[in-house]
């Protein structure tokens, strides 16, 4: 299994109450399936297997004893359980008042281990009287809201045992306060869960139309029950949608209000296993917070390797960008943003986005842009990468999670060694002296110019810039990093050398630019086995010769490297120079 979120990987019941009351008996019954007249102090702790519980959960059934065991030791074990019955005789009224007297006080004050601890009250010796306790009891649980059942039982006729505890389970798999508030006899849907069936009906809702068809609502069915719905089925649905909400159904599909009202009317009926089964497969746990095993399933990317988009993933988004691309104008607007990402916490990039990749001519991200920020994020910061393919909806089942989205390259010293690069994104890391030009030089590779930029914006932050180039005809994508080093002086850190390729620039008018860039390489990469590719930038300048020890020229055939490169982002930009980056990261 790839995932599972929400549900308890097995469930433990503890019953408690008064001295006999048979709590024992009850145990001792499920097991026996007889009543049993010789009964010990305390029931042995049983284990049910999960092959023949409903919900495939092991199940430990524990018997308190005050006989037996001291208020530390109940104490421990209240906080273990995952559902706590306390058993009463109906029978017996003092036992019935020590329920909300003694027992549900005491279960208050031992917090529980998780976010919620239910309880069960169960009425045992029915077969003793002739009358129910319900109205009492249901005072009990006006008073006491963690109280979410009742069950009255007898553990001589054996009436209700098995239900008892196929009860206490579901409450603990499927527990009910999260689901809806409770208000003048009336139930409605709590906030937090209509937020996260919006979610899944905006994740269903391929067609972005705001409704769910026939084709999206089995999808929906087939994704969270593993069946389709019959057409009649379907119609059934819809009828009773029709008739409970004025605005539920429009042009023969279900609306947002449709589909949550449907989820309520599942709690309403008791049948809140339904709404969390769709939950969990959602990634949502008992606190309907989405679980970060959900979101972050773990990937290991061993030094000297890095993370990249499959081919799936790929496919994945470029078809959600065209998805909400409404206007079909290759960008998405604001709007469309907002909507892409209504079903994430916060959009993945800011207003600056046109700062790192392509976007048109009103600063809206185009598909290519789009495709460059993912190839960016999934480089840099895998883990937020998972996280919103989940939150976009990336197909998340029994067998499959988002990390069939992405691929973890072979190492470094690998292709060194081979001389040919697998990668499919490489990292370029242009270093350069202030003023050399280093910052509009990874700004042209978005298309950008002199004259488009205004200086503002390149100043601040050092940042990364990313497009697609082509190498031999395949599509690759380059990532410019820009190394901010003010001084020689300063070290660089091994993260700001370690790259595919490494870009020095110089401007070719400042006479002690080249110096810097000459130290650079020296300190730096004369030694490793990263290609390096010198730009002598500003070629439409005059150029003047350069105040060290050898000119630029001269130096790259001492160290044999490539010619200086010439460069100027003034006019047209020749983007053979990325090319010719991307190549030398492909065979270093």
């Amino acid at each position: 299994m790839v995932f599972s979120v929400g549900v308890h990987q097995n469930v433990r019941i503890l019953l408690v109450g008064e001295r006999n009351v048979g709590k024992t008996s009850i145990v001792l019954s499920l097991v026996s399936e007889e009543f049993t007249e010789d009964v010990p102090a305390k029931a042995e702790e049983i284990t049910i297997p999960g092959d023949v519980t409903p919900d495939k959960v092991p199940t430990f059934i524990v018997d308190y004893s005050a006989a037996e065991q001291t208020v530390e030791m109940l104490t421990m074990e209240v906080q273990r359980a995952h559902v706590v019955c306390v058993v009463y005789a109906v029978d017996d009224d003092e036992s019935l008042r020590k329920v909300s007297t003694y027992w549900l006080p005491l279960l208050r004050d031992i917090p529980p281990s998780g976010s919620h601890r239910p309880v069960v009250l169960v009425g045992n010796k029915t077969d003793l009287v002739d009358y129910s306790t319900a109205e009492f009891v249901s005072n009990i649980m006006d008073a006491f809201p963690e109280v979410e059942m009742c069950v009255e039982c007898s553990a001589r006729t054996l009436k209700n045992i098995s239900e008892m505890f196929y009860y206490a389970q579901k409450v603990a798999l499927h527990p009910v306060p999260p689901l809806y508030i409770v208000d003048r006899q009336e139930v409605s849907m709590a906030c937090h869960l209509q937020s996260c069936n919006m979610r899944s009906s905006l994740i269903c809702d391929t067609d972005n139309d705001g409704l769910l068809n026939d084709v999206e609502l089995n999808n929906f069915q087939q994704h969270c029950f593993d069946v389709q719905l019959q057409p009649n089925v379907l119609d059934e649905v819809k009828a009773i949608v029709r008739k409970n909400v004025s605005d539920g159904v429009a042009n023969d599909a279900i609306t947002l209000r449709g589909f949550l009202f449907l989820h309520c009317l599942y709690i309403q009926r008791g049948r809140n296993e339904t709404t969390w089964r769709v939950l969990r497969k959602f990634g949502y746990m008992n606190s309907l917070e989405i679980s970060k095993e959900y979101l972050r399933p773990f990937i290991r990317v061993p030094i000297g390797c890095t993370s990249e988009l499959s081919h799936k993933g790929q496919q994945f988004l470029s078809t959600l960008f065209e998805r909400y691309d409404k206007d079909k104008d290759g960008a998405l607007s604001p709007a469309e943003v907002d909507n892409l990402f209504s079903t994430c916490p916060s959009p993945l990039w800011g207003p600056d986005v046109h700062r790192t990749v392509l976007t048109n001519s009103k600063g809206w991200i185009t598909l290519q842009g789009f495709m460059s920020q993912w190839v960016l994020v999934t480089l840099l910061d895998l883990p937020r990468a998972l996280e919103y393919l989940a939150y976009l909806g990336y197909p998340i089942s029994e067998t499959e999670n988002q990390l069939s989205a992405i691929q973890v390259t072979r190492e470094k010293k690998l292709d060194l060694a081979k001389k040919q690069s697998t990668r499919n994104v490489y990292q370029c890391h242009v270093i350069g002296p202030p003023g050399s030009g280093k910052s509009m030089f990874c700004r042209c590779l978005i298309g950008d110019n002199l004259e488009d930029i205004p200086l503002s914006e390149l100043e601040g932050h050092p940042q990364c810039t990313v497009n697609a180039v082509q190498v031999y005809g395949q599509e690759k994508y380059l990532v410019l990093r820009d190394i901010d080093v003010r001084n020689i002086s300063e070290p660089l850190q091994p993260s700001e050398v370690q790259c595919d390729v490494a870009c020095l620039v110089y401007d070719v008018s400042s006479p002690k630019s080249f110096e810097y860039t000459a130290r650079i390489y020296l300190k730096y990469f004369v030694d490793s086995k990263i290609p390096v590719l010198i730009v002598a930038n500003k070629c439409d300048l005059e150029e003047t010769r350069q105040d060290y020890i050898l000119q630029p020229a001269a130096f790259c055939r001492q160290h044999k490297l490539p010619s200086p490169h010439p460069f100027t982002a003034s006019g047209r930009i020749e983007r053979d120079i990325y090319v010719k980056l991307s190549t030398m990261a492909a065979f270093p």
